[in-house]
């Protein structure tokens, strides 16, 4: 299903985003040195109901899973990139940490990512990943508005990535949002331009540029959920839900607070 929004159900997917947008900016100021990351999940629980949202997450059961989620945001450390489940582990300095959320608030969802890492430590190859993922979610949007194509999009964060030297995993990536999280049409982090789907000002997507440091191949944990690089490598991840408007896209998951 692609689903177009009417003017009223933008202005709840605004306040979506920024819900999305403050909860991820507060949780990255809580993980430090030592955070559980039971005790982040814990606190995106907390600052969910609080708000009057519903988790996207936690009863989530689709075919590449093992069951429902279970939890309300994934968190992915080191060479975990996609759908990290939250688990007893004690975060140390230099973690490369990811963490996903997608939340529902008046019927409309939105979903960002996040990549840092944690403590004093800035390890250069951490953060060049992190830096690219970012401008390749940078280049996705400017690529993005209406009457650009799906593969336009999926071209303009591929030659980030590419540029970079990081092969692409193209069995996930971005994709339609609206009253559910996950929709058509389907973004890969690599395309061409001028084909698929031709954006529409009312569509909303989330766009994700990810990649693993050396390899394409994922492999999954004995949880049934958390994916990680077949080699052990370092990921990064970066996600920003945006909507497409008369003259091009806006983004929505931007924190209010800097």
């Amino acid at each position: 299903m692609i689903e177009i929004l009417d003017h009223t159900r933008l202005a709840r997917a605004k306040d979506t985003g920024a819900l999305v947008a403050d909860i991820l900016h507060t949780l990255k100021g809580r993980s430090t040195v030592g955070t559980n990351l039971l005790d982040i999940d814990r606190w995106a629980r907390n600052m969910i109901a609080d708000a009057g949202a519903l988790s996207c997450y936690v009863d989530y059961e689709p075919s590449f899973g093992r069951g429902p989620f279970g939890h309300h945001i994934c968190t992915a450390v080191n060479d975990a990139v996609l759908h990290g489940r939250p688990y007893d582990y004690a975060l140390a300095d230099g973690d490369l940490l990811s963490l996903d959320l997608a939340v529902s608030l008046g019927g409309v969802a939105a979903d960002a990512a996040i990549s840092f890492v944690v403590g004093g430590s800035r390890p250069p190859e951490s953060v060049a990943m992190i830096s690219t993922t970012e401008r390749a979610l940078a280049a996705g949007i400017a690529a993005a508005g209406p009457g650009a194509r799906v593969g336009d999009v999926s071209h303009a964060i591929g030659t980030v990535l590419d540029e970079a030297g990081y092969p692409i995993n193209t069995e996930f990536g971005g994709h339609g949002i609206g009253s559910t999280m996950h929709q058509e049409p389907h973004v890969t982090n690599a395309g061409r331009p001028g084909r698929g789907y031709k954006l529409r000002p009312g569509l909303l997507l989330a766009l994700e540029p990810w990649v693993m440091a050396d390899t394409a191949e994922l492999v999954t944990d004995p949880d049934g959920w958390t994916l990680r690089s077949a080699t052990g490598c370092r990921t990064a991840h970066s996600e920003h839900t945006i909507a497409i408007t008369d003259d091009g896209a806006e983004i929505l998951t931007l924190p209010k607070r800097a």
